[in-house]
């Protein structure tokens, strides 16, 4: 797995995987001018989230449930220090399909808990908690 990463401007940065695809990054507007991208940290509770809600999908999927929306919330705490790290972490999945609330909390729990790559990795230093709702 490879990333390149290039400023482009200011503190602004495009970010390539080896398929060509690409994310936009962007540093403090005390660096310099920046009009795309999300900051780093900003990112980090990104990729939790879309790490976890692509779980949600396949899980609900492989019991053949039908997603109809699906949306993630995530609040991050940081540290009042530098490194101003992420101290607690809430992920909040709203979700409307054709399943009740029950096999949505299993499904949640089986990505945050066991499958979602970021949110084990995050978990070792980070106190990640999660809930989830069925949506109108």
């Amino acid at each position: 797995m490879n990333i390149t990463l290039v400023r482009t401007e200011g503190a602004q940065f495009r970010a390539e995987n080896e398929a060509g695809r690409v994310t936009w990054l962007a540093g403090s507007d005390e660096v310099g001018p920046s009009t795309d991208g999300i900051r780093p940290m900003e990112n980090v509770l990104a990729s939790l989230a879309s790490c976890s809600a692509v779980d949600v999908l396949l899980i609900l999927q492989r019991m053949r449930h039908q997603v109809n929306d699906l949306r993630v919330s995530v609040k991050g705490e940081r540290a009042d220090a530098i490194p101003a790290v992420f101290t607690s972490i809430h992920v909040h999945f709203h979700v409307t399909g054709d399943f009740d609330q029950k096999k949505l909390d299993r499904a949640v729990d089986l990505s945050m808990e066991k499958y979602c790559s970021v949110a084990k990795m995050l978990s070792a230093s980070v106190a990640i908690t999660h809930s989830a709702s069925m949506d109108d």
